[in-house]
């Protein structure tokens, strides 16, 4: 009976073989064996059932094999595997003599089901100093459940210390958490001196790698294991790879990979096959995308369609999204949260504020509740609109839900109200924190949106508050608060702060920052001082000297503004504003002949004057 079993159970031949098989035996009144009961116990945990495993159990002390360490071991097993923590841990309590693989099943049974501290406190209550001396598997499982990197490293301590460390279950488990645990090089470091890796150890470095942002090294270890392992990439794999071709924007090697993968017969596997999709959607090829997604007909799931409708709208096929939603019932597939919040972020994000409000309507009368993305994406699209009634109900919304106090949401609230023309509104955001973000984004919303609206003394005093609450600015922070600085003439506080951002923040200005000063020192009349500045730049963009010749149309310096004038037309030579400029300013002064001087210039270089015309955004 006991290889007849043990042979069902290993081929995955459950309930009505290997249990019915049993009780056949059991209603025959055949006695079992020792080893009878472990691959049924095993049974039981695989098909969740507690009532079946009791019974078993009941047999098990019938017969007296109760006490026998091989059938209690996988009797603890089964409880911790069905969630009854109360009734292994009594079986391992009465177990006359227990073993390490009594105890390990214990720690595991916790670890697997997420009960770090419970598994912790079982190891070191066992006394492995006097009953047991660990082995891998107890390492392995112990890590999984340690809370912190600092238990990792003592463990791995004890790992190096039990001479176990490069076994390749406790490797792996090493770099799951250490890459867990925010610590990549460790990660790194153990996965290189692993000796014998499989596709697993891969797989958690591919993991780790990728969870941390550095996916073109998940590509070059890619590569390193087609040449040294002869264990061929499964299922995981592969996603972990195309997900890095997909953060690259990796076309030409995603498509290399879709090669490797036929080539393996895994291309209709359901998870593969969706990482292919977003892959390619992602690159900018929906129709690639959208094609293999009809070749997957058999092997699709709801994530499946999700990405595909997530790709359309990534793509602005925005129709095809729709008409992709729509066919989900015909698949007998209902719209998750994600369905419906692909499609309202899809909408707001190309624009189309109005569907997207529609989609939420939907969304809502079909019991769903949208996510926190969803609702910024809104909130954009109504700030893009101006619809300020609508915005306020959706801040409304946030508030009924309570994620109006989230970071993100507060920060969108902001761009909402400033961009609606509602400063006052979007004040009442910002004092509603004690303790205010650290996040710059956060603030900028602010200093940007105060300058939108002209209220710069506001901006200034916002960038002020920020730095005396510690937060660090970023670049973002600087052209706003340059710009309130320029429009307020504030000169000196002007220079200060574009000093400060390289010697106390360790920020390069760019292009924009320049523009700020330059503007600042025109508005001011110190046009030598700008002129002096844009000649310290090796190329400096013909923004700055746009900004510097209007400035000399201001001031009427015509001499500068020749000057000027002459070097963009090198860097722009069919654009003949800097000369219509240059003649304005000669215009101004009363300088005929050099007005019709300018103009004749216009003329033999055949240059063509922009007719005048105006932009109103409603």
């Amino acid at each position: 009976m006991k290889q007849q079993i043990q042979k069902l159970v290993t081929n995955g031949f459950y309930k009505e073989e290997a249990l019915l098989l049993y009780a056949q035996h059991h209603s025959a009144s055949l006695p079992p064996h020792k080893f009878t009961f472990p691959p049924l116990l095993k049974v039981c945990a695989k098909l969740k059932s507690p009532i079946q495993g009791q019974i078993l159990h009941t047999n098990l002390i019938k017969t007296g094999f109760s006490i026998d360490v091989y059938a209690a071991t996988a009797l603890t097993d089964m409880y911790m595997k069905l969630n009854r923590f109360s009734d292994g841990l009594k079986v391992f309590d009465e177990m006359p003599d227990r073993s390490l693989a009594s105890l390990n099943a214990v720690i595991s049974g916790f670890s697997q089901k997420g009960h770090c501290g419970e598994a912790l406190r079982a190891f070191k209550e066992a006394g492995l100093g006097l009953l047991f001396r660990p082995n891998s598997v107890t390492i392995a499982s112990v890590l999984s459940a340690c809370e912190r990197a600092a238990n990792v490293k003592q463990m791995h301590c004890l790992a190096i210390k039990l001479g176990v460390e490069m076994d390749v279950y406790v490797a792996t488990s090493l770099v799951t958490m250490y890459s867990n645990f925010e610590e990549m090089v460790l990660a790194t470091r153990v996965f290189a001196e692993t000796p014998n890796k499989n596709v697993v150890s891969y797989n958690a470095f591919f993991t780790g790698l990728l969870h941390h942002g550095v996916p073109r090294v998940v590509l070059n270890v890619f590569k390193d294991m087609k040449e040294s392992l002869s264990e061929k990439p499964n299922s995981v794999t592969f996603v972990s790879v195309i997900s890095a071709c997909a953060s690259l924007l990796y076309l030409r090697f995603g498509r290399q990979i879709h090669g490797l993968i036929v080539k393996f017969e895994m291309q209709f596997d359901t998870m593969v096959g969706t990482a292919l999709v977003d892959m390619y959607s992602k690159c900018g090829c929906w129709h690639l995308a959208y094609n293999f997604f009809k070749e997957l007909n058999g092997s699709r799931n709801l994530m499946t369609w999700n990405s595909m409708i997530a790709g359309l709208m990534l793509n602005g096929q925005s129709e095809k999204a729709v008409e992709l939603f729509e066919k989900l019932e015909h698949e007998e597939l209902k719209p998750d949260s994600a369905s419906w919040n692909s499609m309202i972020s899809g909408f707001a994000q190309v624009g189309k504020g109005f569907e997207a409000v529609k989609y939420l309507e939907k969304m809502q009368l079909a019991g769903k509740v949208p996510s926190l993305k969803c609702i910024t994406s809104l909130l954009s699209a109504c700030a893009d609109m101006c619809a300020l009634q609508f915005g306020k109900e959706i801040h409304g919304h946030a508030i009924r839900t309570d994620i109006h106090n989230d970071e993100f949401m507060a920060t969108t609230l902001i761009y909402m109200y400033m961009k609606c023309g509602h400063p006052s509104l979007a004040r009442n955001i910002f004092k509603q924190f004690e303790t205010r973000p650290y996040d710059p984004a956060f603030w900028n919303a602010m200093i940007s949106g105060y300058g939108r609206n002209g209220d710069y003394d506001s901006a200034i005093e916002v960038f002020d508050l920020m730095q005396k609450e510690k937060v660090k600015p970023n670049s973002a922070s600087f052209v706003g608060v340059l710009s309130a600085c320029s429009h307020t003439g504030q000169v000196d506080k002007g220079w200060h702060l574009f000093r400060m951002m390289k010697d106390k923040y360790d920020l390069n200005p760019n292009a924009e920052h320049f523009g700020c000063i330059v503007d600042l020192l025109g508005r001011s009349g110190r046009l030598d001082e700008a002129q002096k500045l844009i000649q310290k730049l090796p190329e400096p963009p013909a923004s700055l000297l746009h900004s510097l010749l209007g400035a000399c149309r201001s001031h009427l310096n015509s001499e500068l503004g020749q000057e000027i004038t002459m070097k963009l037309s090198e860097l722009e030579p069919e654009n003949p504003a800097p000369f219509v400029i240059l003649s304005n300013i000669y215009a101004s002064l009363g300088r005929w002949e050099d007005v019709e001087r300018t103009r004749q210039i216009i003329n033999d270089r055949g240059l063509r004057k922009f007719p005048g015309s105006s932009t109103r955004v409603t």
